[in-house]
């Protein structure tokens, strides 16, 4: 069923949203990634939603979205995650089972602040020479003020 919103509504929301593999195992490979991010961005157009930028790592990925304001974003990061876990899976493109962890880290950003992010998400494989996925994300816990408990984060590879 799609949900309109009253032609009156105006509005500007944009997301980045970050999630892991489970386990944050090292399974996203540099030869599907390409197919995974196409894959991922129809999930999003079909849900009617914008697309502004997506990569990641081969243990996590980064989308950046604009956002309509009839979109749940709960029920977004859902269908991402279990659609493209289908898709991993169906295109045996790790051996055994691929699933993606429990839970999102999401983060809202103004207009002025689009080409920043956008550059920031596409420039990762450089980014993370210097810094790992636990270390940028808690950054964005503390940047974002966001109150956390350490039993509730992703599991970290030690």
């Amino acid at each position: 069923m799609k949900k309109t919103i009253n032609p009156g509504t105006f509005s500007q929301i944009y997301i980045q949203i970050v999630f892991a593999v489970k386990g944050r195992r090292n399974l996203i490979t540099n030869i599907w990634e390409d197919e995974l991010y196409k894959y991922i961005t129809g999930i999003v157009q079909n849900k009617e939603q914008k697309l502004l930028a997506i990569n990641g790592m081969p243990d996590h990925i980064h989308l950046l979205i604009g956002m309509k304001p009839s979109c749940c974003l709960s029920d977004l990061v859902r269908e991402i995650k279990k659609s493209s876990n289908s898709f991993i899976n169906e295109k045996k493109f790790v051996n055994g089972k691929f699933e993606w962890q429990s839970g999102y880290g999401a983060f809202s950003y103004s207009h002025s602040a689009l080409d920043r992010v956008i550059n920031y998400i596409q420039k990762q494989k450089t980014h993370h020479k210097n810094k790992t996925f636990q270390e940028e994300y808690l950054s964005f816990l503390t940047k974002f003020k966001i109150d956390y408990k350490e039993e509730y984060l992703f599991e970290w590879i030690r």
